[in-house]
């Protein structure tokens, strides 16, 4: 057992998790020292979360953890439901890899983050509301008295993971579990949110495990480096010493696979989605007695097309009006404008007449977990929209298509019958990823697609699909903060900020000639390269 005056923060000796008899994390030891990061990585289903939550009693009751955990000189292994209940959210705060279901989506920011206040620091009404305030500043969230009253669906997806970050470190934890805690946040608030961990790091001394996918934040960002696969320990050192210097054969793997290439050409002519003077606006809530303030403008006027077989990146910072926008295209969102699908007004068109054209464009949602039944097994969830639209096919064809899908998108047939919560977040993804092709749309918007996906794992579906489009001739509406992975995927590149356009053109002309220095900044914290 730890000796209590050590510097030792956390330590496992031979952790091993099972489901029913099945083992998913084999005889893990580590340690994290306080002050230190500690950076999980590994492919979706390595075991890097499970060791996270199995070690903080957060796994489902058919789960077996076996081996030693401690918390400086607490023995975890001995802690009654009401200790464990005292320890999680004040000695040790936890970022959770999916914001959407992690947030309670009938309560207010200012009512989430004030439970945790309330339960480990007994504040309430105005300091607790003060308290809320400046954490969301702490985060770099704009306009925080407005979301302090918004709600989680309100949000976008990057702002959903700064609440949570809010609410990480709102006690002053001694250990932050960081469980993929920049996924839906763009390059520069990745580096800022950061920088604010590193910064908390300092001040108390906190120790963090980082369990994520992105091998340049580990580079930057951490101090050691253990790197999981098929839930066994592949190799633990320095950052510095394990990447210069890989002693296995799948960390190797990991450090080359970054995503590369670039789409097939565009063949000239033709519009298969137009868009005029696009633009969508949310009316904010009326207090009592007070005058109704002025509508939000989430997106501002603007112009867009892209022609069969494109891929139009858009990429700009949490909040810009990304998905917003997408959502209009989709007619998911009320807007203003026009918009034309392969000449026909969708703008004008509603009920069955919408829904019927629907097949015709497909999303795959940035948050796959919160856009999958967890009622449903997986190939239900991927044959919905096939029965719908087409409900002639006889039960041995849709199982038929249903298992090639899943076959096309790297997933084995006999997942079809297991439900969304079985899967890594990675395979969730590309199970979302099944449902949109099943139909063979013409247009998929792609929502942060590769966002939850390892290294290794994205590169193989920017290779799919671009290996989709050019046998299908498919056009993608692409949404990123992964500047990489948009170079890898895009002929042409609209710049976001705070709802307006800021720049557009070909993929590589914005990214090595930016013309914008807000582009410029975007490209500078990607780590890309920019020609003058």
């Amino acid at each position: 057992m730890p000796d209590a005056h050590t510097q030792e923060l956390l330590r496992f000796d031979r952790l091993t998790i099972s489901f029913d008899g099945v083992t998913v994390l084999s005889e893990l030891s580590l340690e994290i020292r306080r002050g230190e990061t500690l950076a999980l990585v590994g492919e979706s289903g390595s075991g890097k979360s499970v060791s996270a939550l199995g070690a903080m009693n957060l796994l489902p009751s058919n789960a077996q953890v076996e081996g030693g955990r401690w918390l400086g000189d607490t023995d975890l292994t001995t802690l009654k439901p009401r200790d464990w209940q005292a320890l999680r959210g004040r000695r040790v705060g936890f970022i959770f890899q999916e914001p959407m279901t992690s947030l309670n989506p009938l309560h207010t920011v200012a009512k989430q983050i004030g439970e945790t206040l309330r339960l480990h620091q007994g504040l309430s009404g105005r300091a607790a509301r003060e308290r809320a305030r400046t954490l969301l500043e702490q985060v770099k969230l704009p306009r925080p008295d407005e979301l302090l009253d918004a709600w989680p669906h309100q949000l976008s997806g990057g702002q959903r993971q700064r609440v949570m970050i809010a609410m990480a470190i709102a006690n002053d934890p001694e250990l932050l579990i960081a469980d993929e805690p920049t996924t839906a946040l763009d390059v520069t608030v990745q580096q800022e949110i950061l920088a604010l961990l590193a910064e908390l790091q300092d001040r108390h001394g906190m120790g963090m495990l980082f369990i994520t996918h992105d091998l340049n934040l580990v580079r930057r960002h951490a101090n050691r480096v253990c790197v999981l696969f098929n839930g066994r320990e592949q190799e633990t050192g320095p950052v510095n010493e394990v990447f210069q210097s890989p002693r296995s054969a799948y960390t190797r793997s990991l450090l080359d696979a970054e995503p590369v290439g670039r789409p097939a050409p565009v063949s000239a002519g033709g519009t298969l989605l137009q868009a005029r003077a696009l633009s969508v606006s949310f009316q904010r809530p009326k207090r009592l007695f007070a005058k109704r303030p002025p509508a939000f403008v989430a997106v501002k006027p603007l112009n867009l097309d892209i022609a069969p077989g494109e891929t139009l990146g858009i990429v700009g910072e949490s909040g810009s009006g990304k998905t917003t926008l997408a959502m209009a295209l989709l007619r998911l969102t009320e807007s203003l404008g026009e918009i034309s699908f392969d000449g026909e007004r969708l703008d004008m068109l509603s009920g069955n007449n919408l829904r019927q054209r629907r097949r015709r464009f497909q999303v795959v949602f940035q948050d796959p977990y919160g856009s999958l039944s967890p009622r449903l097994p997986v190939s239900e969830i991927i044959s919905e929209g096939l029965r719908f639209h087409y409900p002639g096919l006889k039960e041995a064809e849709v199982i038929e298509r249903v298992q090639a899908t899943l076959k096309e998108v790297g997933l084995p047939a006999d997942c079809a019958a297991r439900y969304p919560h079985e899967f890594s977040g990675g395979q969730r993804q590309r199970i979302a990823v099944a449902r949109a092709l099943i139909l063979e749309p013409e247009l998929v918007v792609l929502d942060e697609p590769t966002s939850a996906l390892d290294r290794t794992v994205q590169k193989q579906l920017v290779e799919l699909l671009r290996d989709l489009q050019a046998r299908r001739g498919l056009s993608y509406l692409f949404i990123s903060h992964d500047l990489a992975v948009v170079r890898a995927m895009a002929h042409r590149i609209m710049v976001l900020k705070d709802g307006e356009l800021i720049e557009e053109g070909h993929c590589l002309d914005v990214l090595e000639r930016p013309a914008s220095d807000y582009t410029r900044a975007l490209v500078a914290a990607a780590g890309l390269s920019i020609r003058r």
